[in-house]
C-alpha cells in the first residue's frame, strides 16, 4: 500500500507506524537551502548516504498545485494524510497570508488534485484539523459537534480546511476525514512552541548552559497528549467503513505554569511563583535563582485560554485511547533534551 504524508513532527512519528505495518511511505518535503529531514533521517534505509528504501521523499509544496498533482499522479497513493501546515499559531498572527494559503486553500489544491487525477474513488484522505478551531470555546468539553470559534488566522485557515474536506466528502463522495487533534507533543515537538521551549531551556538551566527564560500566557491551559499515540489515531481514522471526523484528546487539561514547574521538578529543583501578571517570575526554592520571566510579546493578540476535548466518539468507535500520560510526556521531553544538549549546546 502506498501513503503520502506532509510534515515533519507528526509525519515522522507517522512515517515510522506506517512503516512498521508494511507501508510504502512517500513524503513531500519543501525546497530548502539548509537541510530540513533531521526528524526522518533514521528512516533512510542508509542514513549516512540519505539512500531511501521504502520511504520516498518528493520536492513540492502545498502552495504549487502542479507539483501535488504531478506527484499524485505519478504515486497513485491509497491514503493521503495532509499534516502539511504553517501550524505556528501567535507567527500566524505576523503571516497571516501565508498560513491561509498553506493551510487553508493548499488543503483545497490536494484535494483538487486528487480529483483531477482520477482518484476520488481510490484514494482516502486524512485532514490535519486541530482543537483551535474551537477558540473561544462555546462548551466544555469541545467534542465533534462543538461550534467552531477560532481565534487565531491559523484557526480560521484551518477552519477553510475542515469544511472544504467535509464538502468533498459530501459533493464527490470522496474518503475524506477530519482528525481534529488536540495539542500532541513530543521531543521532536519544534523548538519556538511553549512545551519545547520549556524542555529545552529546563535541560539547559540543568546543565549549567543557560539560567533564566521567558514566556508568554503562564494560565493557558490545554489538553496535551503525545504525538506518538495521535499518528495511530490518525491511521484507525482511514480503516473505517464510512469516513466521520473525530475529536482526538486525553481529556486531562494542565496549564502552561504546571508544564513549568513539572519540568523543573524531574531536573530537582522546584518553583514557586512570585509577582503578578507580566512582573510574575518562577523562582527556584532551593537556590533562590529567577529562571522564568514573563514577556508580553509572547502573548496572542487574541488568547485561547481553555482547550478540554472530548475524545468518547474515539474511543467508542474507533477504540482508541491515549497510552502515554502528562507526566511522562514531560519526563520525555526533558530527558531527551538534556541529552541533547548535554552533545550540543548549540542546538
Amino acid at each position: 500500500m502506498k501513503k503520502m504524508t506532509k510534515a515533519l513532527k507528526d509525519g515522522s512519528y507517522l512515517a515510522e507506524f506506517l512503516l512498521e505495518k508494511g507501508y510504502e511511505v512517500h513524503g513531500i518535503v519543501r525546497r530548502s537551502s539548509s537541510f530540513n529531514t533531521g526528524r526522518i533521517e533514521h528512516l533512510y534505509k542508509n542514513p549516512q548516504a540519505h539512500i531511501e528504501g521504502n520511504m520516498k521523499l518528493h520536492y513540492g509544496d502545498l502552495t504549487d498545485s502542479t507539483c501535488l498533482v504531478k506527484i499524485i499522479n505519478e504515486v497513485k497513493p491509497s491514503e493521503i494524510y495532509n499534516l502539511g501546515a504553517q501550524s505556528h499559531v501567535k507567527i500566524s498572527f505576523d503571516l497571516a497570508e501565508y498560513t491561509a494559503d498553506v493551510d487553508g486553500v493548499g488543503t483545497l489544491r490536494l484535494l483538487d488534485a486528487i480529483k483531477t487525477c482520477g482518484l476520488i474513488n481510490s484514494v482516502k484522505f486524512y485532514q490535519a484539523s486541530t482543537s483551535e478551531l474551537f477558540g473561544k470555546v462555546q462548551e466544555i468539553p469541545q467534542k465533534e459537534t462543538t461550534p467552531f470559534y477560532p481565534r487565531s488566522p491559523y484557526g480560521a485557515a484551518k477552519l477553510y480546511a475542515y469544511w472544504i474536506v467535509v464538502n468533498f466528502r459530501e459533493a464527490y463522495n470522496l474518503f475524506a476525514v477530519n482528525g481534529i487533534l488536540f495539542n500532541h507533543e513530543s521531543p521532536r515537538r519544534g523548538a519556538n512552541f511553549v512545551t519545547r521551549k520549556i524542555s529545552r531551556s529546563v535541560a539547559k538551566i540543568h546543565l549549567g548552559q543557560l539560567d533564566c527564560f521567558s514566556l508568554g500566557n503562564l494560565d493557558a491551559k490545554r489538553d496535551w497528549g503525545h504525538a506518538r499515540d495521535y499518528v495511530e489515531a490518525m491511521w484507525l481514522m482511514l480503516q473505517t467503513d464510512e469516513p466521520e471526523d473525530f475529536v482526538i484528546a486525553t481529556g486531562e487539561v494542565h496549564s502552561v505554569r504546571e508544564f513549568v514547574e513539572k519540568s523543573f521538578k524531574h531536573i530537582g529543583k522546584t518553583i514557586v511563583w512570585e509577582g503578578k501578571n507580566e512582573n510574575e517570575v518562577g523562582r527556584c526554592k532551593e537556590t533562590g535563582k529567577i529562571h522564568v520571566t514573563v514577556n508580553h510579546k509572547y502573548y496572542r493578540p487574541t488568547e485561547v485560554d481553555f482547550l478540554q476535548g472530548d475524545s468518547t466518539k474515539a474511543r467508542q468507535k474507533l477504540n482508541w485511547k491515549p497510552r502515554v500520560t502528562f507526566d511522562e510526556l514531560v519526563r520525555e521531553m526533558v530527558d531527551a533534551d538534556v541529552e541533547l544538549m548535554r552533545n550540543n549546546p548549540n542546538a
